[in-house]
Parts: C-alpha cells; sequence; structure tokens
C-alpha cells in the first residue's frame, strides 16, 4: 500500500477548500501549521522493575473560535503526523458542527496489550501531569483509540489530585457517575449512523436490505452496525485488526458481538467465510463504512472500491489520490469531519453539563445529536453544491474554514 503523510492529506483538502471557499490568505498562511506542539517522554516503571519510557504528543492546532479539545491516543506506532493531521480534524470538525472550541489531539506511543492495567494507569495519570492541565477554558483531553471511560477517569482524578478541586468539565468521556455524559460511549457510531441514513436517501439508495461492509469493529464500527442491523440493512461483511467475516445473506450482528467477547476477534465467525481486510474494502455493497484507521483507502486500491455511497467512521481513511479516483468513480461519499463528528458533539453536551452541574437524560443527549449531526451533513453538502464541487468533503471544510476565517478576523489575527 501507498503510505501518504496523513498530515499532508488533511493540508491537501485545507488548501483546495481555501482555495474554492475564497479564505483570506492569512487564514491560510496560520492554519498551515498547529500554533503549539508539545513533544514528551514518559518514564515508568514496570511491575517488574524494569523502567520504559514513552513517546507522548499533544497538539493544540487552533483555538480561533474556542478552546482546544479533545481526544488522546494510545497505539504503538503512533506519529506526530498523525496527532497533528488529528488536531486539524478537530478544528475542522467542530467548526461544522457548531461546537465552540478549539482543535486538539495528544498520544502516546504505546503497545497497551503489553501493559498490565497497573502500569497502564500509570502511563496515562503521567500523560496528564506532564501536560501541566489548565482546565475547561483553556484544554480539555477526551478519548481516542487506546482509551476509554477508565483511562479517562484516572485523568480525572489525577487532574483533580493536582488542582486540589473537582472539575468534571477538565476531561472528557469520562464515567457518568464522574460527570460523564449518557450515550457518550456509542455517539460517534450512532453519528455515523444517522448521517449514513440521511446521506443513503440522498444518493437513492434503499436501506431495506442495503449491503453494508463495516471496517473496525471497534467503538465506532460495533455501535453503527449494531444499529444498521436493527433497522433491517444487510451487514454483509465486518473486520477487525485480524481480518474479517464475510455472508452475503447478511450477519447476526448481536451474535458477532458475543463472538467478539468470547474469541477476541470477529474471525472464525460460524456461518461465515473470513476475508482480509483488504477484500472487505473491494467487496461489491451499497454502502462503505472505513471505521478503523487512517490511509486504508488510497492510490492502490481506490480503483477497485465497489461501493455506492462511502461513509467514513474513521479519520482520515481515504488518501487524496482516493478521493479523485472514488470521485471520477462516481462513488459519493460523507467525510469523517461530518460522519464521525458524533462523539464530538456529544463531547461538548458532556462539558456543557459539567460547567452547569445540570446533566441529562439519555433522550435529550440523543435527539441534541441528532439535531445537530444533521445541521453539519446538511450544510456541508449544501456549501459543497454552492461552490460547484461534488465533494461533500469540500464542502465541510469550506464551511469550517468560514467560521474560523470569521473568528480570526474579529479577533484582529488577520
Amino acid at each position: 500500500m501507498s503510505e501518504q503523510s496523513v498530515f499532508q492529506v488533511a493540508l491537501n483538502t485545507l488548501n483546495e477548500a481555501g482555495r474554492l471557499g475564497n479564505i483570506d490568505p492569512g487564514v491560510m498562511t496560520i492554519l498551515q501549521a498547529p500554533k503549539r506542539i508539545f513533544h514528551f517522554r514518559i518514564p515508568i516503571k514496570l511491575d517488574n522493575g524494569t523502567v520504559q519510557v514513552f513517546q507522548a504528543y499533544r497538539v493544540h492546532y487552533s483555538d480561533a473560535v474556542g478552546p482546544f479539545r479533545n481526544g488522546t491516543r494510545i497505539r504503538p506506532k503512533l506519529s506526530l503526523d498523525e496527532v497533528q493531521a488529528l488536531g486539524i480534524f478537530m478544528t475542522i470538525k467542530h467548526c461544522v458542527g457548531g461546537i465552540p472550541a478549539g482543535g486538539a489531539k495528544g498520544g502516546i506511543r504505546a503497545d497497551l496489550s503489553t501493559l498490565s492495567i497497573g502500569e497502564q494507569e500509570r502511563l496515562v495519570r503521567a500523560f496528564i501531569r506532564n501536560l501541566h492541565p489548565k482546565g475547561p477554558w483553556a484544554d480539555v483531553p477526551g478519548a481516542d483509540i487506546g482509551t476509554g471511560e477508565q483511562a479517562m477517569a484516572w485523568m480525572l482524578d489525577e487532574y483533580e489530585q493536582i488542582t486540589g478541586e473537582h472539575c468534571p468539565a477538565a476531561i472528557n468521556d469520562k464515567p457518568p457517575v464522574l460527570g460523564g455524559t449518557l450515550g457518550g460511549e456509542e455517539a460517534t457510531g450512532r453519528g455515523v449512523f444517522i448521517v449514513l441514513q440521511a446521506a443513503a436517501k440522498d444518493f437513492g439508495i434503499d436501506l431495506a436490505g442495503a449491503e453494508i461492509a463495516v471496517q473496525g469493529f471497534g467503538q465506532v464500527g460495533s455501535v453503527a452496525a449494531s444499529l444498521l442491523h436493527g433497522i433491517g440493512c444487510r451487514v454483509v461483511a465486518v473486520s477487525d485488526v485480524n481480518g474479517g467475516v464475510y455472508n452475503k445473506s447478511g450477519l447476526d450482528i448481536p451474535a458477532l458481538k458475543l463472538h467478539l467477547a468470547a474469541t477476541g476477534t470477529v474471525l472464525d465467525f460460524p456461518g461465515a467465510k473470513n476475508i482480509t481486510n483488504e477484500e472487505l474494502l473491494t467487496t461489491p455493497v451499497d454502502i462503505l463504512v472505513p471505521a478503523a484507521v487512517q490511509n486504508v483507502i488510497n492510490a492502490d486500491n481506490a480503483a477497485e472500491i465497489k461501493a455506492r455511497l462511502i461513509v467514513e467512521g474513521a479519520n482520515g481513511p481515504v488518501t487524496t489520490e482516493a478521493d479523485a479516483i472514488l470521485m471520477a468513480k462516481g462513488i459519493k461519499l460523507v467525510p469523517d469531519v461530518v460522519a464521525n463528528s458524533g462523539g464530538a458533539i456529544v463531547c461538548h453536551f458532556e462539558r456543557t453539563q459539567g460547567l452547569s452541574d445540570e446533566y441529562w437524560d439519555l433522550e435529550r443527549v440523543n435527539a441534541s445529536l441528532n439535531k445537530r449531526i444533521m445541521a453539519a451533513y446538511t450544510n456541508s453538502r449544501d456549501r459543497a453544491a454552492a461552490v460547484g464541487t461534488a465533494s461533500i468533503r469540500i464542502g465541510a471544510w469550506i464551511e469550517a474554514l468560514k467560521k474560523i476565517e470569521l473568528a480570526m478576523k474579529l479577533r484582529g489575527w488577520v
């Protein structure tokens, strides 16, 4: 597979949107790189008494429209390039979603499968200490790949130990009992589901019996697949990091989730054929949901994609070259900054609840998510049409850049 820098992919999109949207050159100059980057090394004494040092990052990309926010990613091959790209994605995602927040991302290069729970806790707590956290009006870390409610609970506790005060709004994606929001864990997958339904309607795809493939069966892909299965779609292919499974008649998603819990993988699911992740991407389906990692659809395989519609559940799953190939083939695409923005949107609700000390029921969370993410989709779709492009991705980025441009001009930055 040709490996293109995911940050360069993001900059390519940024600059094309800036050109088509006639964005002020000063704004574009500022957005070519993050506002600031934190690099630090975290030494951890392991359970066996030895010391291991972990590379960590926090990228503050832009705070023109609000304080820096979101996720913390932990994975073995994490790079600064990846974290920078995620920082700009969050900048755009917040603006498209109508969220008054800037874009940030953090992460640790580590293989969690080699660390005990105690070692993981020490690592996560040390990450927060090294950030010198300044609270909910400056920088709010959230969860991402490799982190979840437990990691965020450790982060919140470490923050509160440092500051000596309770402040649930300082950390996102924490458990509800610690001031988190209901619906947070499934928010990104639910958002993918909501947007997918709207796009299918726009592009004439009948979801009754539609064939869908989902690459990635983690927190995002499993929720989206479950909701799609629940309305009668045929989820015919699903994969995880080990590979995938396929059944033309449709997979029993609730049973597959039980199989995954019991075996640790979707492979060898009874009644299904094992396939590779590469085979899943090129499977003939109506809708493809890449919900794993970046750059999986690229110049090497884009011509072989057979889906009619792609809904990006992951960040940056399609490279610039692949985007052009897919458009030439007439394949419709809903971009990551819209499709997977459900998590960011509900994180905004979580922070609002934490600051007000008034907590919402699940019905209000989901209704508010539906309203906010549908506005993001329709605004992006309509902006694309207004500038004469078929790319909803470009429409979304222009929509965001217009808001950033206005904010920077009002602040006197340009």
